[in-house]
């Protein structure tokens, strides 16, 4: 009686050192790996101590001089924007600074009337302030919003 269960366990075992040694590949899959984001070279980085983030009201504030135009302010908290209405001058290149508080990507795509991204920011886990250099955009109203999670939306006025 103790023959067969004794083989049957050393059978057991011996199933379970050829399955964990095999050189194959486990029989189940992962979700293929994504691209990764592009990243704006013209972007620069700066993480803001928590703490020191900007307290700017929304909207376009005067720059310090080092990026050549307006800093728009836009900050990110509970998988929301925290400014949906902003505005910037037409015609001129200026700065986003946005300020993710929250340890979850998320980025600022800005996006014209017939939904043509117009610019794109890198995504960054936070908390982070990412400064995002914008192109010249001429007047008009836009979108923006976060490629990461499309219920975060905002409006974005140029010129005027």
């Amino acid at each position: 009686m103790r023959r067969p269960l004794i083989a049957f366990l050393l059978l057991v075992v011996a199933l379970f050192v050829a399955a964990c040694s095999a050189s194959t590949a486990p029989g189940w899959t992962y979700a293929p790996p994504t691209a990764a984001p592009s990243v704006d070279p013209s972007a620069v980085t700066s993480a803001a101590p928590s703490g020191e983030a900007s307290a700017a009201p929304s909207g376009a504030a005067p720059s310090d001089g080092g990026s050549g135009g307006d800093v728009v302010q836009i900050s990110a908290l509970n998988i929301a924007f925290e400014q949906t209405d902003v505005s910037a001058p037409a015609d001129t290149a200026f700065t986003i600074s946005f300020d993710n508080k929250e340890a979850v990507p998320h980025n600022v795509e800005i996006k014209d009337a017939s939904g043509m991204s117009m610019f794109k920011g890198e995504i960054v886990t936070g908390p982070i302030v990412k400064e995002y250099a914008v192109p010249a955009l001429p007047a008009g109203a836009y979108t923006f919003h976060c490629t990461v999670h499309p219920n975060m939306v905002g409006n974005l006025k140029i010129g005027g």
